[in-house]
């Protein structure tokens, strides 16, 4: 069908080096984000807690699975988005649960989790229909509307996330340029220490938890 994206007509997705298998009505995972792998991998001690929200096809927490040793957890609202996650990380032996945010996970990784990566949906509600006829047709609305600014569901992930990281854990996201300083504030609101890295296409905010 045209317009159809191709990694659903494959049936998959090279992402930071891993096959990732997408089908269809998920979200395709885009090459800008694999710069959340390499930052996540940097940082990750063996053995460590890495939880991946807003998982999607699983790409990002399938990608730092075969570079670093760590117990993965991974969430997403979609059913469809799970199921794909599932596929993907059952060779990494990681936990893909259903659920928003941090809500599904086992309580007992509270203050446990080192790292925690997330490509929340950052397009303001007002800008979908300006999205490519390929994103805004076979793309789940759950992976790319993320309310009237963009940033409702990252800044609940946030609040949320000094109960979940360990001191000094780590919380990695993408926003557009345009975001950055909004995603900023809310982290230091929490009462994270926020950096900002700006690759070409979008950038990488950082938010570490205190000691």
């Amino acid at each position: 069908m045209s317009g159809t994206p191709l990694e659903h007509v494959l049936g998959w997705a090279d992402f930071a080096g891993v096959r990732v298998p997408v089908d269809t009505g998920v979200f395709v995972p885009r090459p800008r984000s694999e710069f959340i792998v390499d930052a996540a991998v940097e940082g990750l001690a063996p053995g460590s807690v890495l939880v991946d929200l807003c998982c999607g096809s699983g790409a990002i927490a399938a990608a730092v699975a075969s570079r670093a040793r760590v117990e993965v957890f991974a969430t997403d609202i979609d059913p469809r988005a799970v199921a794909n996650a599932q596929r993907t990380l059952a060779s990494a032996h990681a936990t893909v649960l259903l659920g928003d945010l941090f809500g599904p996970l086992p309580a007992d990784l509270r203050g446990r989790v080192a790292t925690v990566t997330i490509v929340a949906p950052y397009v303001p509600t007002g800008d979908i229909a300006l999205l490519p006829h390929e994103a805004r047709d076979y793309e789940p609305l759950t992976a790319l509307d993320g309310g009237s600014d963009g940033l409702e569901v990252l800044r609940r992930a946030i609040a949320e996330a000094p109960a979940w990281l360990t001191p000094f854990g780590r919380f990695l996201t993408e926003v557009a340029e345009h975001q950055v300083d909004a995603a900023v504030g809310a982290l230091e609101e929490a009462g994270l220490r926020a950096e900002v890295l700006t690759p070409d296409e979008s950038s990488l905010v950082v938010g570490w938890a205190q000691e």
